[in-house]
């Protein structure tokens, strides 16, 4: 009979603000600097530089222009 190997998958869950929908929410940790907001579901980078912020992940424009970022709080 064959061994089943079982594994544990942890996620890390911190509380913060989504700067796409700027409400106070739960991130969940996919990787150990990218996190998913809850409630509105964008994928956020953790950024520590004397503090820890989230900031959007911005993908590729298909057609080779600059992604808009618009003013955040």
């Amino acid at each position: 009979m064959p061994k089943v190997k079982k594994f544990k998958i942890e996620a890390e869950i911190v509380h913060g603000e989504c700067p796409t929908c700027y409400e106070l929410t739960m991130l969940v940790g996919l990787s150990n600097d990218v996190y998913r907001c809850m409630n509105c579901g964008s994928d956020l980078h953790q950024h520590v530089n004397g503090k820890i912020s989230y900031l959007p992940i911005m993908p590729a424009r298909e057609d080779g222009g600059k992604p808009f970022v618009k003013e955040w709080k």
